[in-house]
This record gives C-alpha cells, sequence and structure tokens, in this order.
C-alpha cells in the first residue's frame, strides 16, 4: 500500500522531506500547506498542490501520514498536538529539556483522537539518541560523550544575524580534535562545555557597521557563544555565497565502558555522521519513521512514541524475510 504524505511547512526541512519521499516507493506527496501564499510556493514533485494550512483539516481522507516542518521554538509546541487531533503525525523537535513536555502534549492528543505520532525524529534528537541508548544497554558502567560538527548551526547563525549591523552570517560549531582524540582512546576525560567544542563565524556586516562591537556581542552572548572559544570573520557577501552555501553537519556519539570480573576490558563504542545536508539527512529520517508511524495506525496504535519505541524493521520498506536474509 503506497502511504500518502502531506509537509507542514516548506522551507529546508519540508523540500527534505519531499525528496525523501521521492526515493521511497511506497510513498507518495499528497499535498503541500503553508502559510505563506500557496502560489508563491513552488513544488518540485510533479501534480502536487500547495494549501493554506487553513485547509488541512479537510483533506483527512487524503493523508496517511502529516510531517510537520516548522521550528521547535516556537511552531511544533503547538502545531503538533493541533495536528494530532486530525491527522498522524511526525515531527523534528529538537529541544531537548521541553522533550518530555511536548510529548505529554503530543501523546494526549493522539490518543484522543485515536491517531498515532512521533515527536524528535532526526539525527539529534533521533539517532544519535538511539546509539546512546544501545551503547548504555550494552555497557551499563561507561560514560557517554556527543560532539557536534563541523556543521553549520542554524539556530546560532540566526542568533549572529540578529545583532544590529550583521546583515548576513552563518556559525560553525566544531569540536575540539584534542578532547575527541582522548576520548577515543579511553581516557573517560572531564571535559567542560568549552574543551569540546568551539565556534567559528563567518559575518557580512552592513556598510559603515561596528566591526569591534559586533565581534564583542557575538563573543558574549549568553548561552550561545559566551561559554565557547569563539573566532569572527567579517567577509563579503559574495565570499559567504561562495563559500558558505551549504548546511553541512554530523558528528560523534562516543561510550566508554569496560567489561570483565574486573572491569579489567575497556571498549570504545562510536557512531558517526558526516552530512552535506542536515535537513536533507533529518527529513530521511523522518520519512522512515513515518512509515513506521503510518504501521503502528494500521495495527490499532494511537498515542506519541519517539524513536526509543520502535521497532527497527518497522522503519524499513523490506518485509521481515527479506531483513533476515538482506541485513541480519
Amino acid at each position: 500500500m503506497t502511504i500518502r504524505i502531506g509537509i507542514l511547512g516548506y522551507g529546508n526541512l519540508g523540500r527534505g522531506v519531499e525528496c525523501a519521499v521521492k526515493h521511497n516507493p511506497d510513498m507518495k506527496m499528497e499535498a503541500v500547506f503553508t502559510r505563506r501564499n500557496p502560489a508563491e510556493v513552488k513544488v518540485l514533485t510533479q501534480g502536487v498542490l500547495v494549501y493554506p494550512v487553513e485547509e488541512a483539516p479537510s483533506m483527512r481522507d487524503r493523508i496517511d501520514v502529516m510531517i510537520l516542518c516548522g521550528g521547535s521554538a516556537t511552531d511544533l509546541p503547538v502545531q503538533t498536538p493541533e495536528f494530532a487531533r486530525l491527522f498522524n503525525v511526525v515531527d523534528s523537535f529538537d529541544t531537548h529539556a521541553r522533550i518530555p513536555e511536548h510529548f505529554e502534549a503530543v501523546d494526549k492528543a493522539a490518543r484522543e483522537s485515536g491517531h498515532a505520532g512521533l515527536i524528535s525524529a532526526g539525527w539529534d534528537p533521533g539517532m544519535f539518541s538511539l546509539n546512546r541508548l544501545y551503547a548504555n544497554a550494552i555497557l551499563p558502567g561507561g560514560r557517554d560523550y556527543t560532539f557536534w560538527g563541523k556543521g553549520v548551526s542554524q539556530g546560532h547563525s540566526d542568533a549572529v544575524r540578529r545583532i544590529n549591523g550583521v546583515k548576513d552570517a552563518r556559525q560553525y560549531t566544531i569540536p575540539v580534535e584534542a578532547a575527541l582524540d582522548a576520548v577515543r582512546e579511553g581516557g573517560n576525560p572531564d571535559l567542560s562545555v568549552r574543551q569540546k567544542h568551539t565556534r567559528e563565524c563567518f559575518v557580512v556586516a552592513e556598510q559603515g557597521a561596528d566591526l569591534a562591537e559586533i565581534e564583542r556581542e557575538i563573543v558574549n552572548m549568553p548561552n550561545y557563544f559566551a561559554d565557547y572559544d569563539t573566532t569572527v570573520h567579517f567577509i563579503s557577501q559574495e565570499e559567504l555565497e561562495r563559500d558558505h552555501r551549504g548546511i553541512p553537519h554530523g558528528g560523534f556519539v562516543i561510550r566508554t565502558g569496560s567489561t570483565g570480573w574486573e572491569d579489567e576490558n575497556s571498549h570504545v563504542v562510536e557512531y558517526s555522521l558526516k552530512l552535506d545536508s542536515n535537513p536533507e539527512f533529518t527529513a530521511s529520517v523522518i520519512a522512515a519513521y513515518a512509515r513506521a508511524v503510518y504501521r503502528l495506525y494500521k495495527e490499532g496504535q494511537t498515542g506519541c512514541k519517539t524513536v526509543f519505541d520502535i521497532a527497527p524493521a518497522y522503519l524499513s520498506a523490506l518485509g521481515g524475510e527479506e531483513l533476515r536474509k538482506l541485513l541480519l
């Protein structure tokens, strides 16, 4: 059976979901919903129409899973519970500290409406979360380390762009190699935030802007840069568009631990990602979990799930016999 996908929000993530659906033969794009003028939103999939978000409720019978592609700060806390009352849903909510309350809101809405939903699909939270769980279960006496980058942080880039006098900016999060090497060697170091990552900003300033003041605001910005060694480069718009157009990212999840009666044998478990496109990879993870949500719904399950609750076989388009033959 073909899974009919709806997309709410057609930014970088929404376009990534559209590409992911194209590569999953058991899925099809049914519709895109936007808060913008639909006439100004051009999608890639031939024959798929764009609708104002207000028309989504009228299409409940045409969409099997609605994928929500808004931001975690203000969009998803409202949209995901709202749309879970109408559809099976998947989102990529990534504010780690607020995941428990977001889960409760979506779970309540989905159970009351008889739908299935899944929150926080992506690579962190998502694939990194799974690998932290697997390694914790296997090495219960170990330590966890997560390194992000090198990659563009969209939230931090936006924070820099909001500074007075900044025209455009990109911010990269970069693991400290010495810290990464120490963890890989099984040294179990105690690492501060500053010791684990550095931040590098490429800034296009408005003509006549006070560059020293912009740099001061960046490096002292609480919750973003103040706790890190941060380097600021001022470049032209042409340089930014030429050298920093992409949205790469990635990182490493590492757990160190030991086994044996006296803990005499040490082990290092590492999972890494190197992504040319953060939103497109995130979208590909979301598409796989949309398949899982649809299967759960067809089985009669309702309520909210996370990646921890989904059996791996539910993610694959292959059947159990094929999986056992090809991948086990």
